[in-house]
């Protein structure tokens, strides 16, 4: 109590005022009357001690209630309130609780109405476009059968890269989409990091082998965290896309893997150009592509389908959504020189 600034106060004035009777009737003659005025001190002074007690308890269990709300407690509960300063600030503190429920209970709703709706449109995106592609491959047999067709097939070929560039970037779009409505349902388990890179690179084997760019990976033997390991991979995946489409034919793009007390780490290193320091701070962004890309009028290929920006946003997210970090940084020789990109991915260790 004596940490509260107004109780101090009232105290060493209440003591003040019964010295300075004390001293006043001692230099006035009446000594006697001292032992009356430091009786008449205490009297007064214990129902005002007593009253402040109890404040102070019901204040601190109006503060435990209040902790219980900020822990999931869905009331402040007023039924053993009486009336006084106390009861009012407890109603508002009610009023607001419950408001908060209620926006929260709206929140929620809308959160599953927009899980439904991206749902619906995966499901109305993916039916004609897996038609169309159906479609477009049996024209292109059909043209191969009879002959004659090279130019036609040729275009053909062209519409299917182009439509698979599509449902790739609709499929991401609506991973991000799921991830900002927090639909995402991400598992905690462990999770092996030696096989999690195989399960990332393996989609990508192809298309290294296309460009030219050699893999290769580190990993600590038993090296693992707690996460989902399948949205892991799908991170993983991106980042590596990304070193791969920035490395030159000749190329290596390199993924290490350590853990120690304090947290687990995955480095993934490529050989290519390095990233421009004023699109560090953007790297991340949705659909940025860096000044870089842009000036060199940079076009997707067969081995870049789909370079619009927005695979390192979805790695972010789904790392960030399971309390990790992802950091991009230039890889520099002893000169100084920029020899490659980093992206470094941390799970940090739950007890530390």
């Amino acid at each position: 109590m004596l940490r509260n600034r107004g109780f101090f106060r009232a105290v060493v004035a209440w003591m003040v005022l019964a010295c300075s009777l004390m001293v006043l009737a001692t230099c006035t003659g009446h000594a006697e009357a001292c032992a009356w005025i430091a009786a008449a001190a205490l009297a007064t002074a214990l129902p005002f001690l007593a009253l402040t007690v109890s404040r102070y308890r019901a204040i601190a269990r109006l503060s435990e209630r209040v902790d219980a709300v900020l822990h999931g407690e869905r009331s402040v509960d007023l039924e053993h309130m009486e009336e006084g300063e106390l009861a009012v600030l407890t109603s508002e503190l009610d009023k607001m609780v419950t408001r908060l429920n209620l926006t929260a209970d709206e929140l929620e709703r809308e959160r599953q109405t927009l899980a439904d709706a991206l749902a619906d449109i995966s499901h109305q995106l993916k039916t004609p476009l897996t038609s169309l592609s159906l479609s477009t491959e049996l024209v292109r047999r059909s043209l191969v059968d009879e002959g004659g067709h090279a130019s036609e097939v040729e275009r053909l070929r062209k519409m299917q890269r182009l439509q698979q560039r599509v449902e790739r970037l609709v499929s991401t779009l609506l991973k991000l989409a799921r991830i900002d409505a927090g639909v995402v349902h991400l598992r905690t388990a462990p999770v092996d990091v030696e096989h999690l890179v195989q399960d990332a690179f393996e989609p990508l084997a192809i298309a290294f082998d296309i460009a030219d760019v050699t893999f290769s990976a580190r990993v600590t033997p038993g090296t693992t965290f707690i996460g989902d390991a399948g949205w892991t991979a799908e991170a993983l995946s991106n980042i590596l896309k990304n070193c791969m489409e920035h490395t030159p034919a000749g190329g290596t793009v390199q993924v290490r893997a350590t853990e120690d007390t304090i947290a687990c780490r995955m480095v993934i290193e490529d050989t290519g150009g390095g990233i421009a320091p004023h699109d560090l701070a953007h790297i991340f962004e949705r659909f940025y592509r860096g000044e870089a890309a842009e000036g060199a009028g940079r076009v997707s290929s067969d081995v870049d389908p789909a370079g619009v920006g927005i695979g390192l946003s979805l790695a972010r997210g789904l790392i960030t959504a399971q309390g990790g970090t992802l950091t991009a940084e230039n890889v520099q020789d002893a000169e100084g020189r920029t020899t490659g990109a980093r992206f470094t991915i941390t799970f940090f260790k739950t007890n530390v």
